[in-house]
């Protein structure tokens, strides 16, 4: 059976297995219209489109109207509804929706240390999440937009994990670093990179560890099988 991990930029990404497309986070950028646009002008139509928390980074209903169908499930935590309405399933961290063979478990992700000016934590406990996506045994972790959080040394085999490294808004380079190293996947994926540099993070991880980095270009597809 083949699983198929689209880099969709930021924190996006498309995963196709079992007859399935699942989307997390599908953001379009306009500044990256050059290397994606494309793909959100005529997408593959959406079984199932998780979202992580109500920034517009992440949660942002125009770009993926069109991979709609009347048949699409919507998943996402209570914090998107002025932006979803009332057409999606709400979850919370620890709850889990099956569709059909597919197992989608929500998990914490917050931060611990990064402000805004105000002093308010940009993503606080509680209200965004990140997602386990399990096919046959196989899980995907997509870790939402956090800080490395004692949560992560819980969540069980991780084939592979999908890992922000940007800092400002999410854990930076060395915190990812001790993520991956917690977590223990197999693969780890970096994304909402900003200006971070994945070959640095690939380079530390590597080195410290068994776990195998991919850095992914904009629209590049891994194969987990």
């Amino acid at each position: 059976m083949s699983i198929q991990i689209r880099w969709l930029a930021h924190a996006a990404f498309q995963i196709k297995a079992k007859g399935k497309t699942i989307y997390l986070d599908p953001r379009y950028m306009k500044s990256l219209e050059n290397k994606i646009g494309s793909f959100f002008e005529n997408p593959d139509k959406a079984d199932v489109i998780l979202i992580t928390h109500h920034h517009a980074d992440h949660c942002y209903p125009s770009s993926f109207k069109k991979m709609l169908t009347s048949n699409t499930k919507i998943i996402a935590p209570e914090v998107c509804a002025k932006k979803l309405g009332n057409k999606f399933k709400r979850i919370k961290p620890e709850e889990r929706v099956r569709i059909d063979d597919i197992q989608v478990r929500a998990v914490d992700a917050y931060n611990i240390k990064r402000h805004r000016a105000s002093g308010r934590l940009w993503h606080i406990k509680g209200e965004g999440v990140g997602y386990l996506v399990t096919i046959d045994g196989n899980t995907i972790y997509h870790a939402g937009d956090t800080d490395f959080i004692s949560e992560m040394r819980e969540l069980g085999a991780v084939d592979v994990a999908l890992l922000p490294i940007g800092g400002t808004f999410t854990m930076d380079i060395q915190e990812a670093v001790g993520a991956a190293i917690a977590i223990k996947p197999k693969i780890v994926i970096p994304m909402h990179r900003l200006k971070a540099d994945p070959k640095e993070f690939k380079d530390k991880v590597e080195a410290r560890s068994n776990i195998k980095v991919m850095p992914l270009k904009i629209g590049e597809v891994y194969h987990l099988k």
